[in-house]
């Protein structure tokens, strides 16, 4: 053979081969199709299967559970029914009930009209037979019954009356006799059993330092110090040749008291500049606050005063910063309380009432904020108002007879207060006017826009406002002191001149951090 046979016999054979194994290639995989779609058709048969079962499953547990809500609806359907029938029966009893006593308040009734009818038949029979014993009386003393009703109580009227007034003449005859005795003797005992001591007020403090060095650190730099001491307290720092001493002078004690302190505190410390100044100062009437109420409690305590509204309190505890007529006010305070619980109990009143109506008795004089009223009243409105006693409230408002005495406690706080005091009342009317002198001249000032605080010093004759440097200009500072003493001149009344003194600070504040 030649080559050409050769390789057709080759290209045939290679044909023939790969048509034989495609054949049979092909064979093979109509065989796994078959067999994967039987095997395919099984598994959807099962997955079918489960499919209807796990459906059946969960429509039984569907039924399951709507039977069971059917039950539970049943079952309470079913006590509701329960409780409906009880209900029922026991209406029906009570119904019953009610008819049984319908018909014994009808017996009753009945029982009750029939007695009032025999009573009425009784009544009727009495009166018949008191009119026949009326008339045969005014035939046997020829005297109707009227005029004998008449006569009869004109005669126990002129004999009672014959008898009272002789009653009444012994009293008074034996009341004239006794009484001026009894009075005196009252009031002798119970001042002799009362002692307190007495101190004059005065509108000065003197502080007493070591050395005369410590005036210039007072001072300060261009006395920029005792400049923001008084700012900050409101009392003039009077700073003169006398040795190892400072006068405070103002009329407001517990203002005085605040710069002894607060001087007394920047002395020990050292530390004397405006910023401590201001410090010390805030700090000093923080603790005088603790110390009014300190002073309220303890007070009440000592006298036996108790339940007193913590308002009255601290008004009794400020008293200790006031004079009252050259007296201490909480001293006089004190001391018209004993009077009047020992006059009370030798009258045989309740002594207890009295001691707090003596205690309360001034407390009117003790509010910075004070209206255009007497002392008495304001007092009386402030007890009123935090519920006090009204034999309290009543003593407090008529000890200077602004008002009617209503109880026996008043004229009791009444005397007490004249004991105590033993003070002409014109010197009264002297000390509260100066007092509201100084108040209308300070409130008249802070009445100004930018006016910051206001102090009346030296005994009024000088008011010094201290005003904000952020609204007041210097040139609005000298427009605003003319302003304030044209106000003073036209609307006061006042002896002497009154300097007006108006102080603005420029204060530049940063931080080192």
């Amino acid at each position: 053979m030649d080559i050409l046979t050769i390789v057709i016999i080759s290209i045939v054979s290679v044909v023939a081969t790969g048509f034989l194994t495609y054949f049979i290639t092909y064979k093979s995989t109509e065989k796994r199709r078959v067999a994967i779609l039987k095997e395919a058709e099984s598994d959807s048969e099962l997955l079918k299967k489960e499919k209807i079962l796990q459906a059946k499953e969960k429509f039984i547990q569907l039924k399951a559970e709507h039977e069971k809500a059917v039950n539970e609806r049943n079952s309470r359907i079913a006590q509701t029914e329960s409780k409906i029938k009880q209900r029922e029966t026991q209406l029906n009893q009570e119904a019953q009930e009610l008819g049984r006593k319908n018909k014994e308040f009808e017996t009753t009734k009945a029982k009750v009209e029939t007695q009032l009818a025999s009573m009425e038949e009784r009544k009727e029979e009495l009166e018949k037979v008191r009119r026949q014993q009326v008339a045969m009386l005014e035939q046997v003393a020829n005297l109707s019954s009227e005029d004998a009703k008449t006569q009869l109580i004109e005669q126990m009227k002129s004999e009672a009356k014959s008898e009272a007034m002789a009653i009444v003449n012994e009293i008074i005859d034996e009341a004239k006799m006794t009484a001026n005795k009894e009075a005196k003797k009252i009031v002798v005992q119970s001042i002799q059993r009362v002692a307190t001591e007495a101190a004059i007020e005065n509108s000065v403090t003197v502080f007493n330092i070591d050395s005369d060095e410590v005036k210039g650190r007072i001072i300060g730099r261009e006395g920029r110090n005792i400049r923001a001491l008084e700012a900050a307290t409101g009392v003039e720092i009077i700073v003169d040749d006398t040795p190892e001493a400072i006068i405070l002078s103002a009329f407001d004690p517990v203002r005085r008291e605040i710069a002894r302190l607060a001087l007394h505190q920047l002395v020990t410390d050292g530390r004397i500049h405006p910023a401590r100044i201001e410090e010390v100062v805030a700090k000093v009437q923080k603790q005088i606050e603790e110390e009014i109420i300190e002073v309220g409690k303890r007070t009440a305590i000592d006298l036996g005063v108790h339940g007193l509204n913590p308002e009255l309190i601290r008004l009794v505890g400020k008293m200790k910063y006031r004079s009252s007529y050259g007296q201490n006010l909480l001293q006089h305070s004190r001391e018209v309380a004993n009077l009047a619980g020992t006059m009370a109990a030798e009258l045989g009143l309740n002594a207890s009432i009295a001691r707090r109506a003596g205690l309360l008795h001034d407390i009117g004089k003790v509010p910075d904020d004070e209206p255009e009223l007497p002392h008495a009243i304001i007092g009386m409105k402030i007890a009123e108002r935090l519920k006090e006693k009204p034999e309290v409230v009543n003593a407090i408002g008529a000890h200077h007879d602004e008002i009617e005495m209503t109880s026996l406690i008043s004229p009791i706080v009444q005397v007490c207060d004249a004991i105590s005091g033993a003070r002409p009342g014109a010197r009264r009317e002297v000390v509260e006017s100066y007092i509201k002198r100084l108040k209308e001249m300070e409130d008249l000032a802070m009445a100004h826009d930018g006016v910051m605080k206001t102090y009346a010093i030296q005994a009024g004759r000088e008011l010094r406002v201290i005003v904000g440097s952020e609204k007041i200009s210097d040139a609005d500072a000298d427009l605003l002191s003319h302003d304030i003493a044209k106000k003073i001149q036209d609307e006061m009344t006042y002896p002497g001149q009154v300097k007006v003194t108006v102080i603005r600070e420029t204060r530049s504040i940063s931080y080192a951090k």
